[in-house]
């Protein structure tokens, strides 16, 4: 597709907008690539100028918004326009190009780019007086972002955030980019040219941009359809999966574990595709290949500084192979599914190392990521104000000196084998040195000498070896150095906190509290859970129509209030919610969160399904009637693709209810994407998944018993402690006329045996002789 389009622009505009370093036929900036963000991760600085740079006294409109990233323009000298009919009706009535400018609040280019242009008077002049300019939260509208994003990467080598588009008065787009730099430079093009040229062009030729860019858009509409065709079935998942997992051991990491190079992100979905793929061959090699993967994977990241060893929880990714240096913003999703995939490494191995780290997480999210009535704040950013210093750096609030280590962790440490101080070991299990543990390759402008980011360098018994000591002696000293280590941190300036609360990351984060309290057996991560999806109830739910709300945010105060524009809730909200309620069922019991779900996928077909072609689209046809493209997801990233979730929903929802209408739609959904799925499985392992499933079939584990029995508990436990990725977990507590027994007729034919609390597996609507005790039941889930 994207060589298709590239084809077409190179026809369409070969010389739309001459100038050295412009390749407008790509649609961005040559010389700026889309890994920007990378090397400023490392702590590279760009040429950051102060002249002509300003800040509005007098705010523009975007200071009545609610977003953290629109507020952070509010100053701006542009006249910026929220994402509206306001700014569309001005474009058309002044007969100007928008320019459109996607980010979020997190994103370090994104506020390299605002200091450095749109802080600057006459840039802001240019976008003020010949655009109708347009800023936008992607984590407020996706779609937005969906649909321009794939011009920007259909039409250049890549993609990212800041996102630079113009766009016709129709919202057509015809030119596109990513960051660009305020001025010329020897290899690339300042961004005053760039809207110096395209001013100009528009009033010289706008017949031909206007013409060009709706080819343009034609031919992206074409080629992103995804239709069931001609077709009936979806691919056979045995093939499919096996070539999932040969396209991911070609790019496996074997000495860090990962994939790919670098950046290496963390990749939950392909974790999780790992641990299935090794349930589906647990006595073959592959299988046994498939886990080691995962698990050496899951190892290497917990070690790495990729991990804050201090305060816990995730960054956003490595910059290098090593999993050392992060780009350091915190993101709540990247929390909610390393959470689960590190759960799910501890039910598959048993290794206390996973559930440590999945505890850490949950407790880094609860103290730091929550709001007091239950929701999950969206994320940290990366940069923060050194002590002593006035302008934020990356990864300030994170790093750590040799000599401030020395001077805060004094004490001797009694019992080893030579003289020894609790930094000294702190140092050398943490890999902390006078010079500093970051290369000059990730540094090139020398600004993080003698700077540390903490990372595992050694097991602790290694550590515990090396001065003669206990490994249990070294665990706890470890723990001390952390405590001091955190008290520290607490007098530093802090990242910054985006305090919006978006339905789809909070469904994310009731999973994750869910799972984990289930596997781990903590009733108190069950309960946040459970406030979680309260809080979605209460401030993401509009009971009237039956309709989820897309985000809120947090006050000064401690309040809870609507975005200035009420944004309806879009296919991932719906997606991650329902799946979120149903773990949390399975975790709680209760099944009223089984019952909201239902109610939620029944909006969701109607708001979001395809009747025509099959699968969903990522927002609803009325909202989304300006934009050029409606679109569905065809990709798992740093997050599952709303599609891939829902094909899960279903197949789950359909063995708690047996109504084949939605088995059906997940039949359809799968075929829909069948091309996708033979030709790069790897594209959708969250996909390949379900597939998988729904052609294995779905174990319905039934447990007849009171849900305040400590038989009935036993059973539950024993489930939740085994890795069984095709299973639906159904309490039925012998009431006929209860809601699952309403729904699934057949539970009223279980009994409980000898009066005790009794456990069926079914499969295909055969029942297994009934079992009563843990060890049985586990003996029937991992045949």
């Amino acid at each position: 597709m994207l060589r298709g389009v590239r084809s077409l622009l190179g026809r369409c505009i070969p010389q739309l907008l001459e100038g050295p370093g412009l390749d407008f036929a790509a649609g961005t900036c040559r010389g700026t690539p889309a890994s920007g963000p990378i090397a400023m991760a490392t702590g590279a600085k760009d040429n950051r100028q102060s002249h002509n740079q300003t800040q509005l006294q007098v705010p523009n409109r975007l200071i009545h918004e609610k977003s953290p990233y629109l507020l952070q323009h509010a100053y701006n000298p542009v006249d910026w326009f929220p994402w509206g009919q306001e700014a569309f009706d001005k474009a058309k009535n002044e007969n100007k190009p928008i320019f459109l400018s996607v980010g979020y609040s997190t994103c370090h280019w994104c506020h390299v780019m605002e200091e450095e242009s749109f802080r600057n008077k006459e840039i802001g002049e240019i976008l003020s007086e010949d655009f109708v300019s347009v800023k936008v939260d992607r984590e407020e509208h996706p779609d937005v972002d969906k649909v321009y994003m794939t011009f920007v990467q259909a039409t250049s080598s890549g993609g990212g955030w800041p996102m630079n588009v113009w766009l016709t008065p129709d919202l057509q787009p015809f030119v596109g980019g990513t960051y660009f730099p305020p001025e010329d430079g020897l290899t690339r093009v300042g961004f005053r040219t760039v809207l110096l040229r395209i001013r100009d062009q528009w009033k010289q030729n706008k017949a031909m941009l206007l013409e060009n860019s709706q080819r343009v858009t034609a031919s992206l509409l074409a080629r992103s359809e995804i239709t069931v065709g001609d077709r009936e079935l979806p691919p056979t998942a045995s093939a499919v999966s096996k070539r999932c997992f040969q396209q991911l051991e070609e790019v496996y990491d074997e000495e860090h574990g990962g994939f790919a190079e670098a950046p290496k992100f963390p990749t939950p979905v392909i974790l999780s595709f790992l641990f299935s793929y090794w349930a589906a061959h647990r006595m073959t090699s592959e299988g046994f290949r498939a886990q080691q993967m995962a698990m050496h994977s899951l190892k290497m990241m917990a070690n790495g500084g990729i991990r804050d060893h201090v305060g816990q929880g995730f960054h956003r990714y490595s910059t290098d192979r090593q999993w050392h240096i992060p780009h350091f913003e915190k993101m709540l999703y990247d929390q909610a599914q390393l959470a689960v995939a590190y759960t799910q490494a501890f039910q598959v191995s048993g290794d206390e190392l996973f559930s440590d780290v999945a505890k850490g997480i949950l407790q880094y999210v609860s103290q730091n990521l929550s709001h007091p009535s239950g929701g999950f704040y969206s994320a940290e950013d990366a940069d923060s104000v050194p002590e002593g210093e006035m302008k934020p750096k990356e990864g300030a609030y994170y790093l750590w000196t040799m000599n401030e280590i020395k001077d805060l962790l004094p004490e001797p440490v009694e019992g080893a084998t030579e003289p020894l101080s609790l930094g000294q070991l702190f140092m050398k299990h943490y890999g902390v040195t006078e010079t500093g543990n970051i290369g000059s390759t990730q540094d090139p402008q020398g600004e993080l000498q003698g700077q540390n980011v903490l990372t595992v360098r050694y097991s602790m018994d290694l550590t515990a070896a090396r001065f003669g000591l206990e490994a249990e002696t070294v665990r706890k000293l470890l723990d001390t150095g952390r405590e001091k280590l955190i008290q520290i941190r607490k007098r530093r300036s802090r990242p910054r906190l985006d305090i919006k609360m978006l339905a789809a990351w909070n469904g994310m984060m009731v999973s994750g509290y869910a799972i984990a309290g289930a596997v781990l057996g903590k009733e108190e991560l069950i309960n946040q859970a459970i406030d979680g999806a309260k809080f979605l109830k209460r401030h993401l739910f509009d009971v009237s129509s039956g309709r989820l709300f897309r985000g809120c945010y947090a006050t000064i105060g401690g309040t809870v209030e609507q975005s200035s524009s009420q944004f309806w809730g879009f296919l991932e909200d719906y997606a991650f919610v329902i799946r979120g309620l149903l773990d949390l069922y399975e975790a709680s019991g209760e099944s009223a969160w089984l019952e909201w779900a239902l109610r939620l996928q029944d909006m969701q077909d109607k708001l979001f399904w395809d009747t025509q072609g099959g699968g969903y689209f990522c927002s609803e046809a009325e909202l989304g009637g300006n934009l050029p493209l409606r679109l569905k997801d065809d990709q798992d990233g740093s997050e599952p693709s709303a599609n891939s979730v829902s094909a899960h929903n279903l197949l789950r929802i359909h063995a708690y209810t047996g109504r084949r209408d939605w088995m059906d739609k997940c039949v359809k959904l799968l075929t829909a994407f069948s091309d996708r799925l033979r030709r790069v499985p790897v594209a959708l392992p969250e996909m390949v998944r379900a597939l998988c499933i729904q052609q294995q079939t779905i174990k319905q584990i039934v447990i007849c018993g009171s849900p305040q029995g400590q038989d009935t508990k036993a059973l539950i436990d024993c489930v939740h402690s085994i890795y069984v990725p095709n299973k639906v977990l159904i309490l039925y507590d012998g009431e006929p006329s209860s809601f699952l027994a309403r729904q699934l007729p057949f539970l009223v034919r279980l009994q409980k045996v000898e009066s005790q609390a009794t456990a069926y597996v079914c499969e295909n609507q055969a029942y297994s002789l009934p079992v009563t005790e843990p060890a049985e039941l586990r003996k029937l889930l991992l045949l």
